[in-house]
């Protein structure tokens, strides 16, 4: 899997390593410039892929540390051992960028919400209506501003709501 890993020198490569974890955590990535005579460019992005990977994997998954050094136990011990120190030195901070980078798929947040409940008794076209309504008035939070929203339902469009966030959560509760 890593195996072009090895074509680094072992001096260096708790440095790329690094730079890898650093590049996960939103800074920058080890550049191609700086290990351009160690790889060709396709191995270079494949390297690059792999690596990123791995720390994903093993942070993302929660592997245990047995588990995470048997991925990687047909490199050099050398190799492995520099991978094993900086996953370990490294994963909460790899976890916490992998977190923030789901966080960011929707900016929004629901701070606040306020419901009420009115029975309309009739309309322009019918005297005699007796139709419930929820108003649903949400405070959601997006970009540090927070912007008021009103909805009205009838029962069927507050069922299919309900509907729709059951199944959401339990989506969240298997990914958890």
């Amino acid at each position: 899997m890593l195996r072009l890993l090895e074509k680094l020198p072992p001096g260096r490569a708790l440095e790329f390593l690094h730079k890898i974890v650093d590049g996960i955590c939103g800074r920058a990535y080890p550049r191609y410039q700086d290990y351009g005579s160690i790889w060709s460019l396709s191995e270079w992005m494949e390297v690059l892929e792999e690596t990123m990977m791995y720390f994903k994997t093993a942070v993302g998954k929660n592997i245990s540390d047995e588990e995470a050094a048997q991925q990687i136990n047909e490199l050099n011990s050398n190799y492995q051992e520099a991978i094993t120190k900086c996953l370990k030195g490294r994963k909460e901070e790899i976890r916490n960028a992998l977190v923030e980078r789901v966080n960011a798929i929707s900016s929004a947040q629901l701070q606040d919400f306020d419901w009420q409940l009115k029975l309309a008794l009739s309309s322009d076209k019918i005297s005699m209506l007796q139709m419930p309504l929820l108003n649903l008035d949400l405070d959601v939070r997006e970009n540090g501003e927070i912007k008021p929203i009103s909805i009205e339902m009838n029962k069927e469009e507050l069922q299919n709501l309900i509907n729709a966030l059951e199944a959401a959560n339990k989506v969240v509760l298997q990914l958890k």
